[in-house]
């Protein structure tokens, strides 16, 4: 009998096989009952994992790895109400896997044998896919996952980072802000923002920017990096009326939170901002764009407005890349090297990045002239993040946990990530009907209602905040008491990612990852 890490309920496949992908319940499972186990348990040796199966004509695909990553071939699809896809190649589980070929695919795939990966859709059965089952989600789970693995990698990679700080002589801030900005009234609203002294990031790339010198900035989320490129920034467009700058970033959320900050700091300056992103009005996106100073915006988005001659790359002066990384594995490459054929060549390009991976190196040879490396990393956070997986065995099921968990009074603000956009909503739809205050965000939604929800949770408002990987990525949100990985992350950055969203700013955090039997 196949495993079923997901909790879905098989449908157009036999009773006793094929295991479920998304949100429901097995029929051919036992309900399940969880135990509770530390991160100091005995942990497999090794950083990464590897696996190897073949599930066969059944599923009209063979599936194989051996070093961490899966290869998808023969057919796939058999959706009798959604599109169905068959992929070809690999995707690599970037944790185990030191540089991987990223996945292809093409649409399309045989009736007989396949499966589709919709919400409550199945692998394999006799039938082949689900009578209703669309795309769904996005990655494949490797039915083996040593979640425990993460978590001794994480730890082993913190320990040699502390050993590593400690070593070095740590880094002494030399400037404060009033040496650091020109222009007087900049300088008085960053002291009526209650910024005093810099942090390393700001002290080391500020002075950089304000000569105009290329950058390659490696650092986390919350060690102050988009004040470090908009302060100097905001200070040259004061003086310089000419220069305008386009801010390039993986997320709506993202893009929204540096508008947020942009005015809080250019308020009262006459320096204006227009945030460009899916899921809103583009024409009145455009209205902002003709006057703005600054464009902050997603790279889908960005490029409409270029093809629609929208937006003048030719007048664009500054070039910011935040989350560098992250727009990079979510398939930005080709966007960004439009954004950049489209600009003047004399340009000035600062790139943000939590890690320097190959394909970052590459980019920034591409695009960059000469750059200053500036690095204030703080390594992986799991020094300050207390990290346990709950196994979930016979007797009680995923939802049941998280709701008995959520009625402790300690998990007063919880950051619960899920796989899918569907699995998202319907877990916080969920915990609403049993009376838990929880909002989701995820793809989805509306860029209205996803900062309706983000507001709600920073504020205190709602308890849980229910949410995708992409969604969340580089959300700087304070005092999150706990994060719950509902279900297993896919690779060791989007673990390292998901707990760093608690922890922080010397605060000690928790974090909980649910295993499903089999995983």
């Amino acid at each position: 009998m196949y495993n079923n890490p997901r909790g879905g309920r098989p449908k157009g496949g036999s009773r006793s096989g094929g295991f479920a992908s998304r949100g429901g319940r097995s029929t051919g499972g036992s309900r399940a009952k969880s135990t509770y186990s530390k991160s100091d348990s005995t942990p497999s040796q090794g950083s990464g994992f590897g696996y190897a199966a073949s599930y066969g004509d059944r599923y009209g695909a063979s599936q194989s790895n051996d070093r961490g990553g899966s290869s998808y071939g023969g057919s796939r699809g058999g959706s009798r109400g959604g599109s169905s896809r068959s992929f070809s190649g690999s995707r690599p589980y970037e944790g185990s896997s030191p540089a991987g070929a990223r996945r292809s695919f093409s649409s399309g795939g045989a009736r007989s044998g396949g499966f589709s990966r919709g919400g409550g859709s199945s692998y394999g059965g006799s039938r082949g896919g689900s009578r209703g089952g669309g795309r769904g989600g996005r990655r494949f789970v490797a039915p083996h996952l040593d979640i425990e693995r993460f978590i001794e990698k994480s730890t082993r990679e913190s320990a040699a980072h502390l050993a590593k700080v400690e070593a070095e002589p740590a880094h002494v801030v030399t400037n404060d802000f009033d040496a650091l900005i020109v222009h007087p009234k900049l300088r008085a609203q960053v002291a009526a923002k209650g910024y005093k002294t810099p942090t390393p990031i700001q002290d080391k790339a500020i002075p950089h920017v304000q000569r105009q010198e290329d950058i390659v900035g490696i650092a986390n989320t919350g060690t102050g990096k988009t004040a470090a490129f908009l302060i100097p920034l905001i200070d040259r467009a004061l003086v310089h009326p000419k220069e305008r700058t386009l801010v390039v970033v993986p997320t709506r959320e993202l893009a929204t939170q540096i508008g947020d900050e942009l005015r809080g700091f250019a308020t009262g300056l006459g320096i204006m901002g227009a945030v460009c992103i899916g899921g809103a009005n583009i024409r009145a996106q455009i209205a902002q764009v003709e006057r703005a100073r600054f464009v902050i915006g997603t790279p889908g988005r960005l490029k409409d407005l270029i093809e629609r001659r929208r937006l003048d790359m030719q007048s664009i002066t500054s070039i910011v890349l935040d989350e560098a990384d992250r727009m990079l594995d979510m398939g930005f490459i080709n966007d960004i090297r439009f954004l950049f054929s489209q600009m003047p060549q004399q340009r000035h390009s600062l790139c943000f990045s939590a890690t320097m991976s190959p394909e970052i190196q590459t980019l920034i040879g591409e695009f960059l002239k000469s750059p200053i490396n500036v690095s204030v990393k703080t390594g992986t956070t799991s020094h300050s993040v207390e990290q346990n997986v709950v196994r979930i065995t016979e007797g009680k099921s995923k939802f049941a946990l998280l709701e008995e968990l959520l009625r402790n009074p300690e998990f007063n603000k919880v950051l619960v990530f899920g796989e899918t956009k569907h699995g998202v909503e319907r877990l916080s739809k969920q915990l609403l009907a049993k009376g838990i205050r929880a909002e989701s965000i995820h793809g989805n939604k509306s860029s209205g209602q996803r900062k309706r929800a983000l507001d709600a949770f920073k504020s205190g408002f709602t308890k849980v905040l229910v949410a995708t990987d992409v969604a969340a990525r580089g959300l700087d949100i304070t005092d999150v008491s706990h994060v719950i990985n509902f279900d297993v992350p896919h690779s060791y950055e989007d673990y390292v990612h998901r707990i760093g969203r608690t922890g922080r700013g010397g605060a000690k955090g928790k974090a909980i990852t649910f295993v499903d039997q089999g995983q």
